[in-house]
């Protein structure tokens, strides 16, 4: 699961993002979210500061889930961290 993790991470990081970011705490909040939902494409928004949220975009399947996508919107810039 670190690997996945530090993939989280490092892609971020490859979009630009240089704010504080831990890969197991987005895939964690991804899990939460995507508990209990029926298969489909879905879009979760989770607001980190008062200023800054990120905005996931999520495949759901039967037993597992494809992030395709996390798009960190702050005051300033959108960053685009593509996974697919």
């Amino acid at each position: 699961m670190e690997e996945i993790y530090q993939a989280i991470e490092e892609t971020i990081r490859a979009a630009g993002y240089e704010g504080s970011v831990k890969g197991e705490t987005i895939y964690d909040e991804i899990c939460d979210e995507i508990e209990d939902k029926e298969p489909g494409v879905y879009v979760f928004m989770s607001k980190k500061t008062d200023d800054t949220f990120f905005e996931y975009k999520i495949q759901i399947f039967e037993d597992q889930f494809n992030l395709s996508s996390i798009d960190i919107h702050t005051p300033d810039q959108i960053f685009h961290a593509d996974f697919d």
